[in-house]
């Protein structure tokens, strides 16, 4: 699976204000839950915040990357946020996060889930990338953002 194709304009949100993580997380689950094939919002809650109790998530550059397994999940399904106002998230460069994209997997796809985590790993790294995320209007050039990310990552990886 593409991480292109765990998105749509649906899941994603811009300038969304929180005070504080576990609002965010909130917010992220009932992004993920809104389509037939997403989880219960509670649930996806609860996977989101369980991962987080176990370490931090904030991968540093602005960026975090809550993720959970879920038993009885079809596939895969992730959500988007930039905030409104910079977070102290408890990244590992210390620095304040302004983007987040929520991941949730089937339970049983450890693979696919570690897979998709470098995929997003590798989009997020690159700072032309982040910039444009950051600039975008719409919900639509997030992901038409994303997915040329991802497009620009396999050419150079496959080249």
């Amino acid at each position: 699976m593409r991480v292109q194709e765990l998105i749509c304009p649906e899941r994603v949100s811009l300038c969304l204000t929180v005070d504080n993580k576990s609002l965010l997380l909130e917010k992220l689950s009932q992004l993920l839950s809104l389509t037939e094939s997403g989880p219960a919002c509670r649930t996806a809650f609860d996977a989101l915040n369980e991962r987080e109790q176990q370490g931090c998530t904030g991968i540093g550059r602005g960026i975090a990357i809550p993720h959970g397994r879920l038993k009885n999940l079809p596939k895969a399904v992730g959500a988007f946020v930039t905030l409104k106002n910079e977070m102290d998230y408890g990244a590992i460069d210390h620095k304040p996060v302004k983007m987040v994209f929520a991941l949730l997997v089937p339970e049983n796809v450890e693979n696919e889930h570690l897979r998709l985590l470098a995929l997003l790993a590798g989009i997020f790294n690159n700072v032309q990338t982040r910039q444009k995320l950051l600039q975008a209007m719409t919900a639509e050039e997030i992901c038409q953002c994303i997915a040329n990310a991802e497009n620009r990552l396999s050419d150079t990886t496959s080249s």
